[in-house]
C-alpha cells in the first residue's frame, strides 16, 4: 500500500480530521468542530497523508507560525488502520524539515511519541523557555 504527502489545504478531508480529533485525540476532545475548522483554515501549513489507491486522508499535521523564525507543530495523527508504517515519521519530516519552515525553531506539546519527535531534534526546553498555561476551566 502506497502513501503520498500533500500540503494542499483544499485536499484535506475535514470529516476525517474532526472524527479523529473529537474521538481519538486525548489533546483535542474539548474543541468544537467549528474550532477545528478554524484552526485548519488559519494554519500556516498543513500536511495530509493520503492512501495512494483510494485518496483517503489517513494522517495529518498542522502548524502555526510567524512565517519567519518560529513554528508550532500541532494535531499530528495517523488513523488506526494505517499505523505502524512510518507515516507519522514521514508527516513530521515533511512538516519540519521540508519547505519554508526547515530552518525555524519548532515547538510542540505532547504526552506521547517522544521518541518520534526526538528524531527531529525536539527535546526538553532550556532555561529561556517560559509558558503560560491555558486558563480554560
Amino acid at each position: 500500500m502506497g502513501y503520498v504527502l500533500d500540503d494542499d489545504p483544499a485536499r484535506l478531508d475535514l470529516d476525517v480530521i474532526w472524527a479523529f480529533l473529537s474521538e481519538s485525540a486525548y489533546w483535542a476532545r474539548w474543541r468544537t468542530r467549528r474550532d477545528v475548522e478554524r484552526q485548519v483554515a488559519t494554519a500556516w501549513r498543513v500536511v495530509g497523508c493520503y492512501d495512494e489507491e483510494s485518496g483517503e486522508l489517513v494522517g495529518f499535521a498542522r502548524a502555526i507560525s510567524d512565517g519567519v523564525a518560529l513554528a508550532y507543530l500541532a494535531d499530528v495523527f495517523v488513523v488506526a488502520g494505517h499505523r505502524g508504517r512510518g507515516l507519522g515519521v514521514r508527516i513530521v519530516e515533511e512538516m519540519v524539515e521540508r519547505g519554508d519552515g526547515a530552518q525555524f525553531r519548532w515547538l510542540l506539546h505532547t504526552a506521547d511519541a517522544h521518541d518520534l519527535y526526538r528524531r527531529f531534534g525536539f527535546g526538553a526546553p532550556d532555561e529561556t523557555f517560559l509558558e503560560r498555561h491555558a486558563t480554560r476551566g
